[in-house]
Parts: structure tokens; C-alpha cells; sequence
């Protein structure tokens, strides 16, 4: 595959074409929805054209990545002029390649690369693109070619198939984007105690890493700890009857509908037993 080009240039296509780049990939063209956007990215890379039209960067360029928001990849997908022999990928993590049926069409073979990371900004997602997961949609030629890009950024790959992909991206969403939700709720009852948001993130942000640590080097469900993972009953009802205080009644059904789905996980564990467990769900009704 000798030149790479990229449609799209926002913090995802940003982080892979710099990161390609360092792997010793010639990544040569760009276009994106702004001149300025693509001027942004082609800067970071030496030699890197910007071009007005997708249809330029598909002409350009053998493999070609379509790194704009999800709900304009059909778009992109379906205006662009393909040919035999190119490869079309897309790096959403919720659609499968099935978008991109107007290129397969053409004869040129598609594929998904979803690397399971959160990118914030474009110098953040540089930073967080290596060692990060990448989730693999493609025919055998292609996905290959995909799995070497993924070592290549010192990264690991899991293979999936177009049925796999939304309940994959569902998973990623409860890992990380309503772990920032659990975050938000957390500080809300610290502003209680009249801590403000800054202070009590950061005060947060050890137990953070050593819960992240635990599940990594522990693992599931022995990294469990707190009165559920102890069936402390005391302490739970304490919880319960703070929370029904609040003037936000989410807090107290949030706690109620996490304490029920981490019950499983404490008899897992084996620190409790099958009445514990009972007594536990009924607690939390």
C-alpha cells in the first residue's frame, strides 16, 4: 500500500495520519468539509497535499480513509468515484462497512478500523492513538493490511463482523462515556459539602486510577470492593436515606440501579452469599 489519504479532518483522522506518518507510512493527500481543517492536519506531515474535493484524495491515493462525522460517511461514500484496487475505510465504531457499498460496488474493497479510544482534541488523540485497541471490520486482503496498521501503532485488534459492530460501540459507550457521567454525579454530591467541581474531580481522580488499575491488574470481579462487594447493609441503607434527600431524584435511582447490577459481580467475588444477595436486591428496589 504506498500512499494513504484521508477524507476528513477532524481529531480522529488527525491522530491516524500523524501517527501512520511516524509508523513510516506515506500518507499524501487530504480533503475535509474546510480548507482550514485540511491545512491543520497536512501541516503535522511532511509532503501531505491538500486537496478541495474527496474525489481528488481518491484519485490521488490506494487507500483511503473516510474520517469524517458518521452521519456523513454514506455521503462521502456514495458522491466519490471509486475504481478496482483501491481500499475504502471508514472508522466508525457503530456502522459496519455497509455504508460504504457504493465503493465495494466500484470494486474497490472496504473495510472499518475503530480504534477504542476517546480523543478530546487533536493533540490528545495523538497521544492516546498508540496502544489502543482497534476494532477490525474487512474482507481477508484488507483486514490484514488493517491488522498490520493496528501493530503498527503498537496496538492489539479484535475481529468483528457487521452484527458485532453496535453492540461493540454500546460497550465502549458504558466504559467511557458514562463513566464521565458517574463522574458528574459523584461531584454533584460533593457540592453538598460545598466543594466545587474543579477541587472534587481532583480529589476523585486518585480513586480513579486506582480503580483502573485494579480492574487491569486484578481483574474482574475480584477488583470489586465497597459495601456491596462486603453485603454492608448498614452502610448501604446510610446511602439510601442521604440520597433521598437530594433534590435530584436521579441520584438515588442511579445508586439503586448500579447497586443491582453490581450485586452479581460481589457473589462472583465470593464475599457474599446467595441471602446476602437477596437481601442485597431487596435493599435496593
Amino acid at each position: 500500500m504506498n500512499t494513504i489519504g484521508f477524507i476528513g479532518a477532524g481529531t480522529t483522522g488527525t491522530a491516524l495520519a500523524v501517527q501512520l506518518t511516524k509508523a513510516g507510512y506515506n500518507v499524501t493527500a487530504v480533503a475535509s468539509r474546510t480548507r482550514q481543517s485540511a491545512e491543520k492536519l497536512a501541516a503535522r506531515i511532511d509532503n501531505c497535499i491538500v486537496y478541495d474535493r474527496p474525489q481528488e484524495v481518491a484519485d490521488k491515493t490506494e487507500l483511503v480513509f473516510i474520517t469524517t462525522p458518521d452521519d456523513a460517511i454514506a455521503t462521502v461514500a456514495a458522491q466519490v468515484q471509486w475504481h478496482e484496487g483501491q481500499s475504502v475505510v471508514h472508522c466508525s465504531g457503530a456502522h459496519s462497512t455497509d455504508i460504504l457499498e457504493p465503493a465495494a460496488v466500484s470494486g474497490a474493497q472496504t473495510g472499518c478500523i475503530h480504534p477504542l479510544q476517546t480523543f478530546a482534541s487533536a493533540d490528545q488523540a495523538i497521544n492516546n492513538l498508540p496502544g489502543s485497541t482497534f476494532a477490525i471490520e474487512a474482507g481477508r486482503e484488507l483486514q490484514k493490511i488493517l491488522q498490520k496498521i493496528a501493530v503498527s501503532l503498537e496496538g492489539s485488534f479484535v475481529v468483528l463482523t457487521a452484527e458485532d459492530k453496535v453492540r461493540y460501540h454500546a460497550a465502549a459507550v458504558f466504559a467511557c462515556n458514562y463513566l464521565v457521567t458517574l463522574v458528574e454525579l459523584a461531584t454533584n454530591l460533593w457540592k453538598g459539602f460545598e466543594i466545587s467541581q474543579q477541587h472534587s474531580v481532583k480529589s476523585l481522580m486518585p480513586l480513579l486510577r486506582g480503580t483502573l488499575s485494579n480492574i487491569e491488574n486484578i481483574g474482574l470481579p475480584d477488583c470489586l470492593t465497597g459495601p456491596i462487594a462486603r453485603g454492608d447493609m448498614g452502610t448501604i441503607n446510610k446511602h439510601l436515606e442521604v440520597l433521598k434527600k437530594e433534590k435530584e431524584p436521579a441520584l438515588l435511582q442511579s445508586y439503586k440501579l448500579l447497586g443491582r447490577q453490581t450485586v452479581p459481580i460481589a457473589l462472583a467475588k465470593g464475599k457474599i452469599n446467595l441471602t446476602q444477595a437477596e437481601e442485597l436486591y431487596k435493599l435496593l428496589q
